[in-house]
Order: C-alpha cells, then structure tokens, then sequence
C-alpha cells in the first residue's frame, strides 16, 4: 500500500505560480512512477504530468508543457509540480497517483490516488 498526501494549492491571480508536493509513504514507494492530475468542476480528469522513479524521464500534457515542471526527491518521498504563468483554466483538483509499472498518462495505470488539493486561478 502507498498514500499520497498533496498539499500546496490555493487561490493565485492569472500569472502567478503555485508549487504542489505529494510525499508518499509505504512500502517502496520511491521506486513508484509519479503522476499529477486535474480535474475541473463539470469536466473529466485529465493528465498533467508524470515522471519516472528514477527522475530520468518526464511527460506532460500539451496544455502545461512549458509552463509545469515535475520532479522529485526520493530522499524524502516526495514528488512536486511547479507550475508558473497559472491560467483560469487551470483551476482545477489537482491529485498525484502513484504507478509501479511504466511511465504513463493513462489515469486507469495508476494505483493509488491522494485526496487531492484544489487550485484556484483567478483572471
């Protein structure tokens, strides 16, 4: 078993930046692939990021590529998602999700899932 805890979201103005963290605890849980995920109010989930245990890879969705980086540090269990130039439509829920099999976008891979933490992004 792996849980997820997000913390980091909050209101900022379009522009603005936000940084997410997710520490994960339980077994092997720094050898587990890492993925962000949004979902806004009336709107399917969808992906935002991922990256490999080791840190060595990353993907992200077209909508945040250049604007989100995610990283790591297995030292302390934790993955992060910073995300700069933030725009209204990226108010959402943001969750992390853990996945021990392959670097993926597909929500359906992911095993386990934090509570979520929601940003807010006003105009």
């Amino acid at each position: 078993q792996v849980q997820l805890i997000e913390s980091g979201g909050g209101l900022v103005q379009a522009g603005g930046s936000l940084r997410l963290s997710c520490v994960a605890s339980g077994r092997t849980s720094s050898s587990y692939n890492m993925g962000w995920f949004r979902q806004a109010p009336g709107k399917e989930r969808e992906f935002v990021a991922a990256i490999r245990w080791s840190g060595r890879s990353t993907i992200y969705s077209d909508s945040v590529k250049g604007r989100f980086t995610i990283s790591r540090d297995n030292a302390v269990n934790t993955v992060y998602l910073q995300m700069n130039s933030l725009k209204p439509e990226d108010t959402a829920v943001y969750y992390c999700a853990a996945d021990p099999r392959r670097l993926s976008a597909a929500g359906a891979e992911y095993d386990y899932w934090g509570q979520g933490t929601q940003v807010t992004v006003s105009s």
